[in-house]
């Protein structure tokens, strides 16, 4: 990418950067995973072994000591944990990369100050990283799935097209925050305050309709509400997502996006001052 354009807050750069950069970034990624597991001795199987054994743990607190159901018609414990499974994956991916985003340039102080780098590609690194272990945890489920039903339905098949607002909406919010957190090093604490109200404040474990009518609507202000809502759709219930509610939440992620990198780009001039 031509110097002059390392800084530039147009969406167009940010594309620029993405194909000049595809092989800095699939290396970054590559590094991530792999340093994640250095030294342990089940190594990269812990990716698989994670959200098995917090599915259990979930499925069995929600289902058996609080008796949780998806409807009233089914007491399956098979159903509720593919419910819940399709929500976490949603959940985890989100959370993995928003607790991490603060730390992104702090942890990587040196590409800052002593090289030119682009330091934008930090947070598609790291959300690549975190979509590794997502596609590994929609294996296990889809494995669960094929297991006890057969093959998934047809509108599985939508799930990348499900995924991209939520993408969008990770970039956004990590470029906002990996700048914030330069700054504002209290950030990351807060941050992690509040992935842990999102969890409980997002359909995760329990169906929107278990709330009174009164308070629904603030359930959609959760920005993880409609595509966990969306991919529950897609993966087990078969149905095709509203198409108005998604449009609206992708063009709103598509902004978030577009100001997210606007101000990381904006703000990292100061940031060899601020380190």
């Amino acid at each position: 990418m031509p110097p002059h354009d390392s800084c530039s807050a147009s969406p167009l750069a940010f594309f620029r950067s993405l194909k000049v950069h595809r092989a800095l970034i699939y290396n970054l990624i590559k590094r991530d995973i792999i340093g994640r597991y250095r030294g342990s001795i089940m190594g990269i199987l812990w990716s698989f072994f994670n959200p098995i054994f917090m599915l259990l743990v979930y499925t069995f607190v929600f289902s058996v000591v609080f008796k949780a159901r998806w409807n009233t018609e089914s007491d399956s414990k098979t159903e509720f944990a593919l419910v819940l499974f399709a929500a976490l994956i949603v959940f985890n991916l989100f959370a993995e990369c928003i607790n991490r985003a603060p730390r992104l340039i702090l942890e990587n102080v040196n590409y800052v100050k002593k090289v030119v780098f682009p330091l934008e590609v930090l947070a598609i690194a790291a959300l690549g990283s975190a979509l590794f272990h997502a596609f590994v945890s929609l294996l296990v489920w889809m494995a669960a799935y094929i297991a006890f039903y057969g093959l998934p339905p047809v509108t599985a098949l939508l799930l990348p097209v499900v995924f991209v607002p939520l993408l969008l909406l990770i970039l956004g919010s990590s470029w906002l925050l990996a700048s914030l957190g330069v700054y504002l090093r209290d950030v990351s604490q807060f941050v992690g305050i509040l992935t842990t109200v999102l969890m409980f404040l997002s359909p995760i474990f329990y169906p929107t309709s278990a709330l009174p009518e009164n308070y629904r609507q603030f359930l959609y202000l959760n920005p993880l509400t409609p595509v966990i809502q969306h991919v529950r759709d897609v993966l087990y219930w078969g149905k095709i997502p509203d198409l108005q509610i998604f449009s609206i939440y992708a063009l709103s992620t598509i902004v978030v996006a577009i100001i997210g990198f606007a101000w990381f780009q904006k703000t990292r001039k100061g940031f060899p001052d601020v380190l």
